[in-house]
């Protein structure tokens, strides 16, 4: 094929699978947010690092159903237009007119294999941490005004009336056990400040006073004070507030497979990483299975002169069914029983199995067709 048509082919498909991963992103991921960030999570600034957690996972899942797609509407087009026809006029093999979009499913392939791998891993952890801040209260400024907060285990409760500004509140109240002093403390302000630094937030009460009792006691210490400040373990400047684990999904590639949990530590965890590295290994690879199998159904189901093209809608659809068919195998069924691991490998091997059948019966007939032409 000459290089010129090669680029041109190639460049309409990357094209065409750029504008369809959009359109299958950007609706997955809105869901997404909308669905796990309350409005005052963009108050908090939580959006960002939420968006940056779901889009890379998003993005290599959606990955090869974008481009087979592609490739199926792109040769539909052709055949419907009678291109095919005129490709196969200047002798050119159905391996040849398959190339330039093979080429391109080889480089989304490569492109999913670094977003499961490398780029997912180091950033779907922020997610997982916003999900952590939100149900655990832990960014002061998506705190409710009139509402009880509990933190440090149930040890402090926190209320106040109302918000004065981004971080300033009036009508404090606070009720905290201290464990070491063996002593419970009511302490009320007129107003206080949360005040960020690199790690947590610092709360600055202002004309109040701290009501003190000894647990079991009755004596009750009154203590006025101009400024008081109390360390929380919030949300700080620099950095997320620690979630005490992680999950093999944030494990970039060669940790994650040099740390495959031993059945006898629990067939769960085994589970969900056999579940996780099947996404990692087998989805990316059915960019190139896709695209064959599209390239094959469209040239054996369509005439090359465009006369019937009745096919092309059923084939479109086709891809996206075997995609979630394949996806969900690997997310659902692995996760309930490891074995099935060898189902979804079956199942990506036959979908490349049945294309390379297709694309060798067609070319099969391309000697008849270049004696004729």
């Amino acid at each position: 094929m000459p290089r010129l048509l090669y680029l041109y082919l190639a460049k309409r498909i990357a094209v065409s699978a750029l504008v369809i991963e959009a359109s299958l992103c950007i609706p997955v991921v809105m869901t997404s947010l909308f669905h796990y960030l309350p409005p005052a999570a963009v108050r908090a600034g939580l959006l960002w690092p939420a968006l940056l957690g779901t889009m890379p996972t998003v993005l290599y899942v959606a990955l090869p159903m974008a481009v087979g797609v592609a490739i199926a509407l792109e040769f539909s087009r052709m055949t419907s237009d009678g291109m095919i026809a005129v490709l196969y006029s200047l002798r050119l093999s159905v391996w040849s007119i398959a190339t330039p979009s093979c080429g391109v499913a080889v480089i989304a392939v490569a492109a999913g294999l670094w977003l499961s791998s490398f780029f997912a891993p180091s950033h779907v952890g922020e997610m997982q941490d916003v999900i952590h801040i939100i149900r655990n209260s832990l960014n002061h400024r998506m705190l409710e005004p009139a509402r009880f907060y509990t933190f440090d285990g149930g040890s402090r409760t926190m209320y106040f009336q109302r918000w004065r500004s981004a971080d300033v509140v009036s009508g404090m109240f606070i009720y905290q056990f201290d464990a070491a002093k063996n002593e419970e403390q009511i302490i009320t302000a007129a107003e206080t400040e949360f005040r960020r630094n690199e790690q947590s937030v610092v709360m600055i009460l202002s004309n109040g006073s701290i009501q003190t009792r000894s647990e079991g006691g009755s004596a009750i210490r009154t203590t006025n004070f101009d400024e008081y400040v109390i360390p929380m373990e919030m949300q700080g400047a620099g950095a997320m507030p620690k979630r005490g684990w992680r999950g093999a999904f944030e494990m970039p590639f060669w940790e994650f497979f040099h740390s495959i949990p031993p059945e006898r530590d629990g067939p769960r965890r085994f589970a969900e990483w056999m579940s996780e590295a099947t996404k990692r290994c087998g989805i990316p690879l059915l960019a190139l299975a896709h695209a064959m199998l599209a390239i094959g159904l469209v040239l054996n189901l369509s005439a090359a002169t465009g006369r019937s093209s009745a096919a092309a809608p059923a084939i479109v659809l086709m891809i996206p069914a075997v995609h979630v068919a394949i996806l969900i195998g690997a997310e659902t069924l692995v996760r309930q029983d490891p074995r099935f691991v060898w189902l979804v490998g079956i199942a990506i091997l036959a979908e490349f199995a049945v294309a390379i059948w297709l694309l060798h019966r067609r070319n099969a007939d391309f000697p008849a067709r270049r004696s004729k032409a």
